[in-house]
């Protein structure tokens, strides 16, 4: 049986009462996932026929015009950046302590103010291009790194060992144990359901249209992650694969309200369930309800936004809760099934593709930007780069998760913790965050 649409808001989980300061350094704490406050739910009556404005793109306005979406860190905007980290690094302070106030960019720190409001409000992605990952190394990336994301937003932990520097590598865990495995920790493709497969067959070939169609790609499904922005720092590319797939929300909005209005309905309907694959607090359920698009509830003297929030992994890992005789919660309908495809689809057939390469920074708004990643091959063990002579290493990425609260120009969501610095990501009970400098 659904909860009731009526149900109370949740008490804030991230207050630092009782709380060490000495765990959490910068005196705030992941808010975690939620779902949202029903009452404050648009139906789909109230949503727009279509969208118009700077967050809606096509593939085809940016493929061919790397320079409108890209931008190459200069020798002088490396060095100032460069010396932020070390002189961070010899203060002292733990990397899980890292603020914008503790980490000054003179030139760098008013550009990417500007950057911040063109990946908020406008487009919602941008690819920044030469740092010396290999010449810094592991820390010293990190550090500059998370500096740099400390201009855009809060760090979020990202799981529940309360990671706030996230690793995408190939840790060797099984992408099929959806209801266990993050599929960032794995080098495959999002793994469909039976159920998808025996009512609407599905081919998985992804056309970029630059001359000649691509070859067929294995790769997740499209997106968003529990943050407001998501960062990734290419410190080593795959031998093949492992690339990235992006798509403007609003433009997907405005094909399927065009062909398939009822799928937009359908992902406008607060019965979708999410699993929270096992990182839960003490007191939540294993999973939580609520929809995929979402209206803004404030108006800001202009017409509501449409957001989303969506991973289909974590949509179609419930079995183990909704397919037997006393299913706590309803198994996925045949139109939330239909919808799925139908979204999948549409992205693919609409995507940017892109290729990060060592000392590319991605950043994207989820709010209004869906993404997924290409299935990799990662080098094998042992080989040598034939450029420098050095062993080659794994495809790797930092990533960060950041939160905007609404005071700070972020998005006003339907969530209880709507202007909290570090609302969304994942929380566990009272786990500290960890900044791991290497996948573990």
């Amino acid at each position: 049986m659904a909860p009731s649409l009526t149900e109370s808001t949740p008490e804030p989980s991230h207050a630092l009462a009782g709380v060490s300061k000495s765990a959490f350094p910068d005196g705030l704490k992941t808010s975690g996932q939620h779902p949202p406050v029903y009452s404050r739910l648009r139906p789909y009556s109230d949503f727009p026929k279509e969208i118009t404005g700077p967050t809606v793109w096509r593939a085809e306005d940016y493929r061919d015009h790397p320079e409108r979406w890209t931008h190459v860190f200069s020798d002088e905007e490396i060095a100032e950046l460069g010396k932020a980290a070390d002189d961070f690094l010899a203060s002292g302070t733990p990397l899980t302590g890292i603020t914008k106030a503790q980490f000054p960019l003179p030139k760098l720190g008013p550009f990417f103010n500007t950057v911040r409001n063109e990946i908020l409000n406008g487009k919602g992605f941008i690819l920044f291009k030469g740092v010396p990952v290999e010449e810094w190394g592991l820390e010293k990336s990190a550090a500059a790194y998370m500096g740099f994301g400390s201009y855009f937003g809060y760090f979020t932990s990202q799981n529940g060992k309360g990671h706030v520097l996230g690793h995408v590598k190939d840790l060797g865990e099984d992408p099929t144990q959806k209801d266990r495995v993050r599929i960032y920790r794995t080098n495959a493709k999002s793994v469909l359901s039976p159920p998808l497969f025996s009512i609407y067959p599905r081919t998985s070939k992804l056309v970029i249209k630059t001359g000649a169609p691509e070859p067929i790609r294995k790769r997740q499904y499209f997106h968003t992650d529990g943050a407001d922005l998501v960062g990734l720092l290419c410190l080593a590319k795959a031998l093949e694969g492992g690339e990235s797939d992006i798509i403007s929300t609003h433009n997907v909005f405005n094909t399927l309200q065009h062909s398939h209005p009822d799928v937009v309905e359908t992902l406008t309907t607060p019965n979708w369930y999410f699993d929270r694959k096992g990182e839960v607090s003490e007191g939540q359920d294993p999973w939580y309800r609520s929809a995929v698009l979402f209206l803004e509830n404030d108006l800001r003297g202009g017409p509501p936004r449409v957001w989303s929030r969506l991973d289909p992994n974590n949509v179609t890992s419930l079995s183990r809760f909704n397919s037997s005789p006393d299913a706590r919660i309803p198994p996925l309908s045949d139109a939330q099934k239909y919808a799925l495809r139908v979204f999948e689809e549409t992205c693919s057939r609409l995507a940017l593709h892109m290729i990060l390469d060592p000392g590319d920074i991605q950043l994207l708004a989820n709010t209004h930007v869906f993404h997924a990643r290409t299935a990799y091959k990662d080098y094998p063990p042992g080989s040598v780069d034939e450029r420098t002579g050095r062993p080659r290493v794994r495809r790797h990425l930092m990533r960060l998760w950041l939160a905007t609260p609404e005071s700070e120009g972020g998005w006003r969501l339907a969530y209880h913790d709507g202007d909290e610095k570090k609302r969304g990501g994942i929380q566990v009970d009272d786990v500290a965050p960890v900044c791991p400098i290497d996948a573990e």
